[in-house]
């Protein structure tokens, strides 16, 4: 039963973290993704090695006595926690014993037309989604879902949660080289994004060792590819591994040009800009020229 709690884990993004394992015993899940750290296995509809919610509500209650300073309670799986058939009754059962600390759930998406799934994702303080893919080309390629698992179906769920969801929608990108990193696969992202408007965009690469041999993207072509969504998303780098980019000099002009493409991170003008450009950008700052928004968590810089 130990190993249904793992962490607590620090993340910029979320805090302090104690993830809650639903599925502890072997990978079940809807999708085999390429890049799944995790060995691949057999894509499943629902979970055939079930916990019970005592079993689950038991640990979460033992972890949060040991660390009394967690931010966040995230619920995840070795593979798709909406697959577990009583999340509706846990996440209740949970948020009767929580207090302050803030719930989490990493989901693939795939489920998340089922109306079952949207109730209990409706109870969490914070529902993270991915979406590799907006075409069902590149979602059987990439992740490799199950059978009958369909793209415009997410998609169109995903619209309908976040009309009714009252709480922070973050949407995870993962780019893998050659395979959805072409503009197109880019451009039905965007569009579908600019109608989905969630709280914050994750846009990120493979950054641990991949089940197949697919390759990550560098920090500069994770830049590249952001300046292809809109600037008006809320859009973070997520991944600076293997940042292998010098940074340059930037005028004040070519500051305001690069931040009204894209709102950056103190991370990323750490990483683009050097040390004369830095004192630009803070003059801009002090100039009001540039502004801070925060957003879930993340500070942006963007152009007034």
């Amino acid at each position: 039963m130990n190993n249904i709690i793992f962490g607590p884990i620090h993340s910029r993004r979320f805090g302090k973290s104690l993830g809650v394992d639903l599925s502890p015993g072997k990978k079940q899940c809807n999708f085999d993704c390429l890049y799944c750290e995790l060995d691949p296995a057999k894509t499943m509809r629902g979970q055939d090695e079930v916990l019970s919610v005592g079993q689950i509500v038991d640990a979460v209650k033992k972890g949060l006595q040991e660390h009394q300073d967690i931010d966040v309670l995230t619920v995840t799986a070795n593979g798709e926690p909406t697959l577990y058939p009583y999340l509706n009754e846990l996440i209740d059962e949970i948020n009767k014993i929580k207090g302050s600390t803030k719930t989490l759930i990493l989901s693939n998406a795939a489920t998340i037309d089922e109306p079952n799934v949207q109730e209990a994702l409706m109870k969490f303080d914070e529902v993270k989604l991915s979406l590799d893919c907006a075409t069902q080309k590149c979602l059987k390629k990439l992740d490799r879902s199950h059978e009958g698992i369909d793209v415009e179906r997410i998609k169109a769920g995903m619209l309908e949660f976040k009309k009714h969801y009252r709480g922070e929608l973050v949407v995870e990108v993962l780019v893998v080289k050659t395979l959805n990193d072409k503009p197109e696969e880019i451009t039905a992202l965007n569009e579908y994004l600019l109608k989905l408007q969630p709280t914050r965009i994750d846009l990120g690469t493979i950054d641990r060792p991949p089940a197949f041999d697919v390759k990550p993207v560098s920090y500069e072509e994770l830049l590249a590819i952001s300046h292809r969504f809109d600037a008006s998303l809320p859009l973070y780098i997520a991944s600076r591994k293997k940042t292998d980019i010098s940074s340059s000099c930037y005028t004040y002009e070519e500051i305001l040009e690069t931040l009204s493409k894209r709102p950056l991170t103190q991370e990323d003008i750490e990483v683009l800009f050097d040390k004369e450009s830095q004192k630009r950008f803070e003059n801009l700052l002090h100039k009001h020229k540039i502004r801070p928004v925060e957003t879930n968590g993340v500070k942006f810089y963007k152009k007034v």
